[in-house]
C-alpha cells in the first residue's frame, strides 16, 4: 500500500478527530457522574438538616417537659392519674355517690323552653342599620325567577355597563351551550 502525502494527513486529522470525539464522550460521561454524586450529596444534606431540626425540636419539647415536671413537684405537686383512679362503668360510680346531707345546698337546675309563639329557641337577626329582622330563609309564597340567558345578560349590564356587557355575552354563550 503507498499511502500519498495527502492521504496520510487525511487519515491523521481523523484519527485525531476521532482520538478528540472519544476524550470528549468520556469527560462528559464524567461530568454527569460528578453532577449526580453532588445532587445525592445535596438531598443528603437536605435530608440531615431536616432531622437535626427534629432532633432539635424533640430535645426542647422534652426539655420543657422535664422544666415542668421539676415546677410541678416543688410548686404544686400534682401527679398523673393512676389506673387506680379510673372508674370501670356507671355503675361504679352510681356507688359512690352520697344522699344529700341536711345543711347541703339545693342543686342548680335551669329551664330550657320554647316561648309560646316563638319557632325558633334564636333570637332573630336584627339589621344595625334598619333595626328590622332579616329573614334567612325566603318568604314562603315568594316565588324565584328561573335563571336565563336574558335576565342574566340584563343584570349583568346593570353592573358595568361596556365591560360588564362583553362578560355577559360570554356568560350567556356558556349559559346557552350547556
Amino acid at each position: 500500500m503507498n499511502l500519498t502525502r495527502d492521504r496520510a494527513r487525511s487519515l491523521g486529522w481523523a484519527l485525531i478527530l476521532s482520538v478528540c470525539f472519544a476524550l470528549t464522550m468520556v469527560l462528559t460521561f464524567r461530568v454527569n457522574a460528578v453532577k449526580s454524586q453532588v445532587r445525592l450529596a445535596e438531598r443528603q444534606i437536605v435530608a440531615l438538616k431536616k432531622e437535626k431540626l427534629f432532633l432539635e425540636t424533640e430535645f426542647e419539647a422534652r426539655a420543657s417537659q422535664q422544666q415542668l415536671r421539676n415546677l410541678n413537684a416543688v410548686e404544686f405537686g400534682y401527679e398523673a392519674p393512676g389506673a387506680s383512679q379510673y372508674l370501670e362503668g356507671e355503675r361504679q360510680l352510681a356507688s359512690l355517690g352520697k344522699p344529700r346531707g341536711a345543711d347541703a345546698p339545693e342543686p342548680i337546675r335551669f329551664a330550657n323552653a320554647v316561648p309560646e309563639g316563638e319557632d325558633s329557641v334564636f333570637p332573630a337577626m336584627v339589621s344595625p342599620l334598619t333595626g328590622k329582622a332579616i329573614a334567612a330563609e325566603a318568604p314562603v309564597g315568594a316565588t324565584r325567577e328561573a335563571t336565563n340567558a336574558a335576565g342574566l345578560k340584563a343584570r349583568l349590564v346593570r353592573l358595568d355597563g361596556d365591560a360588564a356587557h362583553k362578560d355577559a355575552d360570554g356568560a350567556i354563550r356558556r349559559i346557552s351551550a350547556e
